[in-house]
């Protein structure tokens, strides 16, 4: 193989980690891509893988704009990047790959021109560049997953290298055609097969069927004698009981006028009690309007009387007010008038004590009298003691200045302790005062309190009363709504209404009349859940308004009544006279399908005893979830009569029939049972609307309470604000100001002690000098004093000073006492209490006057109320009178139904005769219509003198019992004209031989017809014991003879197909198979080969070996590689570096089935020792040289130092982000020195 080119260089612009413009190349034939980690030698093979038509995902990043450079940290250098891969052809041609990035886009240019993705890629294939199985590169990790890959996915990279894997949707397609097709012609054959045997069938059936139709005709000859006998005689029997009815029927009329006469009587007294009633609802109305009235008016007088009741608890609190305020003015008064005598009484004393000390002075005079000489001696004698005692005079005299200071001051602290204790008093006072209102306050919102409670009490009454009504209102209207809506929809319409009424009324009158009477079936019965309804319906038909009864002879009897009353016909149900299929217990017991069920198991009824009538009306009955599951069973192995949900019903006989609006309608029938109910329930909710209004009228007395309640709360709110702002600012400040004063005052008392016990020590000092002056004094005046006869000159100073101290003294007494009664008096008179004794007098002839209009206006309101009461007693009493004159009417009706009664009686006994007789000839009418209408039925042509076959009528009749049996009623409305139709029809019996012509007993005709009837049996019996025949083989012969035809043709046509579909497989079959087996072949004769020259051993062995030779590509491939030196190990038992070098064997063989000019490798010696690299880069330096271009990312020196170039890459310096290249052409230097070269330029 020759080289078919080489890759020259790449061409970056800031891709990844190269910034800017970068070149990196050129590329020899064996190039090593070297550098630290980190450096960038990946981000160059993205590049390289990018080039040439990468995906981004592959290329470790998430966005395509994140291959710009500085993207992935957000800092990126441009919106744009781009890639050139220069190829140099064998011709020495350049080709330059350019792939641009856009923002979000990608551009491709082939030579500098832009091109589309598919002629780049066209390009690329062109020179053996395989993007989708990627020839042409392996990423780092990849040896070791080819590696360990499964069998099946082995055939999967074959799949893709080979392109075996482009036509394999196309595989799949045409195998399934071809499958489909042989499906298809086998399913052919046996139908044609299938057709073939059923024609052979056909045949034999027709021969049966023209045995069968000869026997058929003698049974109708047979048949024909005996409906002919039986006709004959009816008609006897009908004539006779005919006269019979006509004497009846004259005998009713008769007791028919009398009962007339009777019930003129009982509508004159119906109307007299109709017009009382009248009356007396008339009287109804007005007492309820009275009531309203009433309910109106007494919600004023409630409000009246209380606010009656307010005003007296405001007179007595006002009153008990004025009663306290008098109180604490007569107090006051009284303290006033105790200070006026007191302040009085003390200078009352003050002067007698002024007078006194005047008569002193007059009558006691000078007790010592000094002559001039002896005070010239005293003066020189003071003066001499004056200046001997200077000194201690100063010192004396600064001691008296601050005993006066301090006495001052001892003054003014007892005057501000007075003051305190003054002020102590009032706040005392005021503090009382306050708590006494604070009482007051309480008691009366503690009463207060218990009036909103009570007045609460009777709000949540009537509230819970007007609310319960109000949601009862709510519910009522709601479920009167659908009562009403109901009962709507249950009237059709009026006329449908009226019929329904006259049934019930018919229905009511039959069981008062009659015990055995139970009801109609639809009344006593009901599906057991809804969604059965219309199958129900179905099933039930014409019986749903059968009337069940217990007997034969009660059936007749309300026939008989159904006829005097001129009443529609009517079905009966005798439980003594019918007759009804057992049960078939194997039928519950049915599984498939699901949820099939008898019908007479899904009905609920009551009493038990009409069940025998639900098993006649229903059978075996079966019903079924939906149409398919009924058609299953009607139409399965056994035949049974089945109806679907929705009122499909399949008859044994074949006959389908169904309609689902008309059964919707007829079903609908199952409310209408309720209808009375819902009358009843809608009286019954009438009145207790009417109850629940009268509850709401007391939302006026409500509404009442209500600003009752709103006037009390206010009144406590005020109250109790007034309350918590007395205690919490006028008590506490009391109290605040008190504790003040308090502690003023013991802050005064110390200091009063204090200054005390200071004067104390003053007064001590005071003696002591005294004393000393005293001794200077006693020298200076020795002989003075002995003159006039004293001690000491002090005893005639002290004389005269300690007078006049002691006058000082009280005169200071007096006018303290004066001054502090006068400061007391003041305060006192300064409190008004006589202002609020006259404020509480005028709230207390405010409140007389408020009570007083209260008063009044309750008795205006009481005199109304007791007005509309004695109205409202008067209207009940005339009530009362005419419900008793309508208890007497009533009584009087009672005697006249009573008298009706027993003429009813005496009709319904001759009624019951006539009803026998009627009921004989409807029942000899029945047997004469049921044996023409047998005749009809069963196509036996009757000779007849007048009309024909066409007269009798073919609609069935509503008849009790089985074919033969007596009927009770006939259902049909046009019976009597059925009836009479088929009366102007006249046969000729003349066929019939005399001896069956001239019966004259009974038991004669009884015996001629058990006669013909056992003849007709026999024939019958034959006819049974012969399997009934296809009577339509012909037609079916034909049939089947046409489809055998058309199935001929399909088979053909099915054959020819899938002929061709097989053809066309094989050859996608074939085209796959030569795809990928030549890539097999290829890959498994060269991969030995490879692996040897990998091992540079012959005894290495690899070989390729597929699960599935015929087609290959459906299951794995097996690889299998013998290491040098060792036995046959499985791969997964290899080593790393056997797992490495078994896996470039792989990849170089399938390299070698469609080489690539070049090979970009990234570490692919991560795992092997030195020695398995030494091999492997030999051996890519050998295949470089001739075969492929190789280009190596790797750190082992041992691996690239083989190489003929090195490309360096390593990060700039400062900025780790960015790669820088460099490139070293290793063929200029021999190979011993090329390594040491390579390995100290790498270094450097």
């Amino acid at each position: 193989m020759k080289m078919q080119g080489i890759l020259q260089r790449i061409e970056l612009e800031n891709f990844k980690s190269y910034k800017g413009k970068q070149t990196i190349g050129p590329f020899k034939n064996f190039t090593a891509i070297i550098g630290p980690n980190g450096a960038g030698k990946s981000n160059l093979m993205d590049a390289i893988s990018f080039v040439l038509g990468e995906k981004t995902q592959s290329l470790r990043v998430k966005a395509l704009k994140d291959l710009i450079h500085g993207a992935p940290v957000g800092k990126p250098v441009t919106n744009r990047a781009m890639v050139t891969a220069v190829y140099l052809a064998q011709d020495g041609v350049e080709q330059h790959f350019t792939r641009t990035i856009i923002g979000n886009s990608t551009e491709y240019r082939l030579n500098r021109k832009v091109v589309s993705w598919q002629e780049y890629n066209s390009e690329l294939e062109d020179l053996g560049i395989l993007i989708k199985a990627k020839n042409f590169l392996v990423f780092q990790g990849a040896v070791e997953s080819i590696a360990m890959k499964n069998p099946k996915e082995r055939t999967t990279l074959f799949e893709e290298i080979s392109r075996s894997g482009e036509v394999a949707d196309d595989y799949e397609k045409r195998k399934a055609e071809m499958i489909r097709a042989e499906e298809d012609t086998q399913f052919n054959y046996h139908k044609k097969k299938g057709i073939t045997a059923e024609r052979k069938e056909a045949k034999l059936e027709k021969e049966e069927a023209e045995k069968y139709r000869r026997l058929q005709e003698e049974l109708i000859d047979s048949r024909l004698e005996q409906q002919l006998f039986r006709l004959h005689y009816a008609e006897s029997d009908i004539r006779q009981v005919t006269e019979d009815l006509a004497k009846k029927s004259k005998e009713i009329d008769k007791r028919s006028k009398e009962r007339s006469s009777v019930e003129e009587d009982v509508k004159g007294v119906k109307r007299e009690a109709a017009r009382l009633s009248r009356e007396m609802a008339s009287i109804d109305k007005e007492i309820r309007e009275k009531e309203v009235e009433l309910n109106k008016k007494k919600p004023l007088y409630i409000k009246a009387k209380e606010r009656t009741a307010h005003v007296i608890k405001k007179l007595d609190e006002a009153r008990k007010s004025l009663k306290q305020s008098r109180k604490s003015h007569e107090n006051h008064q009284g303290e006033i008038r105790q200070l006026e005598m007191e302040l009085n009484e003390v200078k009352q004393k003050q002067n007698e004590f002024e007078e006194r000390i005047a008569e002193e002075s007059q009558s006691q005079g000078s007790s010592l009298d000094l002559e001039d000489s002896q005070v010239e001696e005293y003066n020189r004698l003071k003066d001499e003691a004056g200046r001997l005692t200077a000194a201690k005079m100063a010192e004396l005299d600064k001691i008296i200045r601050d005993q006066k200071y301090d006495q001052d001051e001892l003054d003014n602290m007892t005057r501000q302790k007075d003051d305190l204790t003054n002020q102590i008093k009032q706040k005392e006072y005021e503090l009382e005062e306050n708590q006494k209102r604070v009482e007051k306050l309480n008691d009366y919102i503690k009463t207060t309190q218990a009036e909103v409670e009570e007045q609460n009490r009777i709000k949540a009454i009537l509230s819970e009363e007007v609310t319960g009504a109000d949601d009862r209102i709510s519910e009522i209207n709601k479920e009167l709504e659908n009562v009403v809506e109901q009962l709507g929809e249950a009237k059709v319409d009026r006329h449908e209404s009226a019929r329904q009424a006259r049934k019930t009324e018919l229905m009511e009158n039959l069981k008062r009349l009659f015990s055995g009477v139970y009801g109609r079936l639809i009344d006593l019965c009901e599906p057991t859940h809804k969604k059965y309804r219309i199958a129900v319906t179905k099933v039930l038909g014409r019986n749903m308004d059968a009337i069940i009864v217990d007997s034969e002879k009660t059936a007749r009897d309300c026939i008989q009544y159904i006829k005097e009353q001129r009443s529609p016909p009517e079905t009966f149900l005798p439980l003594d006279y019918i007759k009804y299929k057992p049960t078939d217990e194997r039928l519950r017991e049915i599984r498939n399908p699901q949820g099939v069920k008898l019908v007479i198991d899904i009905i609920r009824y009551e009493p038990p005893q009409i069940k025998k009538a639900l098993q006649y009306a229903c059978g075996n009955s079966l019903v079924c979830e939906s149409v398919e599951d009924a058609r299953k069973i009607a139409f399965g192995d056994e035949r049974h009569k089945a109806v679907a949900l929705d009122g499909t019903m399949f008859q044994k006989s074949g006959v389908i029939s169904g309609g689902l609006g008309d059964l919707k309608h007829k079903a609908k029938r199952w409310d209408e049972k309720a209808l009375n109910q819902l009358k009843s329930r809608k009286t019954t909710l009438s009145e207790e609307l009417k109850n629940e209004m009268k509850k709401k009228r007391k939302e006026s007395e409500l509404n009442t309470i209500t600003s009752q309640i709103n006037g009390l709360e206010n009144r406590l709110k005020y109250s109790t604000n007034d309350r918590d702002l007395t205690e919490d600012r006028h008590i506490r400040a009391n109290i605040r100001d008190m504790e003040k004063l308090r502690g003023d005052m013991e802050v005064v008392e110390p200091k009063i002690e204090t200054m005390n016990t200071r004067m104390s020590k003053t007064e001590t000092e005071l003696n002591t000098k005294q004393h000393q002056m005293n001794q200077v004094e006693d020298s200076v005046f020795d002989e003075f004093c002995r003159g006039i006869n004293v001690d000491n000159i002090r005893q005639y100073e002290e004389k005269e000073l300690r007078v006049q101290q002691e006058r000082a003294k009280k005169r200071l007494d007096f006018n303290n006492q004066i001054s502090r009664l006068s400061n007391q008096l003041a305060y006192e008179r300064s409190r008004d209490t006589e202002e609020s004794v006259r404020r509480w007098n005028e709230g207390v002839k405010e409140e007389e006057d408020n009570l007083d209009r209260c008063k009044e206006e309750e008795q205006k309101h009481m005199k109304l109320i007791d007005k509309e009461s004695e109205t409202l007693s008067k209207l009940k009493f005339s009530k009362n009178n005419k419900k008793e004159e309508l208890d007497t009417k009533n009584t009087e009706a009672e005697g006249v139904r009573k008298k009706m009664a027993d003429k009813n009686k005496e009709i319904a006994t001759v009624q019951k005769q006539l009803t026998a007789l009627e009921a004989k000839i409807e029942q000899k009418r029945a047997e004469k219509h049921a044996l023409l209408k047998s005749c009809k039925m069963d196509d036996i042509q009757l000779p007849m003198l007048h009309g024909s076959m066409d007269d009798i009528s073919s609609d069935t009749s509503e008849m009790t019992g089985s074919q033969g049996e007596q009927p009770d009623s006939l259902s049909s409305q046009g019976v009597k004209a059925i009836y009479e139709r088929e009366d102007r029809i006249k046969i000729d019996y003349s066929t019939l031989n005399d001896e069956l012509l001239e019966c004259e007993t009974s038991e004669e005709v009884k015996h001629y017809n058990d006669k013909l009837q056992n003849k007709v049996s026999e024939m019958l019996d034959l006819l049974q014991r012969i399997s009934a025949p296809n009577m339509k083989a012909v037609e079916k012969l034909d049939g089947v003879q046409e489809r055998l035809q058309e199935t001929s043709e399909e088979f053909e046509h099915a054959r020819r197909r899938a002929r061709k579909a097989k053809n066309t497989f094989e050859l996608v079959r074939k085209e796959r198979f030569e795809r990928f087996n030549t890539c097999f072949e290829h890959v498994s004769n060269k991969i030995d080969e490879i692996y040897k020259a990998l091992s540079q051993n012959h005894s290495a062995q690899a070989f390729l070996g597929p699960e599935n030779p015929e087609e290959p590509y459906l299951d794995g491939i097996n690889y299998n590689c013998v290491a040098p030196g060792k036995r046959f190990r499985p791969m997964d038992n290899l080593s790393g570096g056997e797992k490495t070098v078994a896996a470039l064997a792989l990849l170089f063989a399938i390299h070698s089935f469609q080489p690539a000019p070049f090979f970009v490798l990234d570490e692919i010696d991560a795992a092997l020792d030195n020695t398995n690299i030494s091999k492997v880069g030999q051996y890519i330096k050998e295949q470089s040289q001739h075969t492929f271009q190789c280009i190596v990312i790797s750190l082992k020196e041992e691996f690239y130092t083989k190489a003929d170039s090195l490309i360096g890459i390593y990060p700039e310096q400062g900025d780790c982000n960015i790669s820088q290249t460099l490139s070293l052409d290793l063929t200029q230097y021999p190979d011993s020195h090329a390594a040491s070269q390579s390995h100290s330029q790498h270094v450097g």
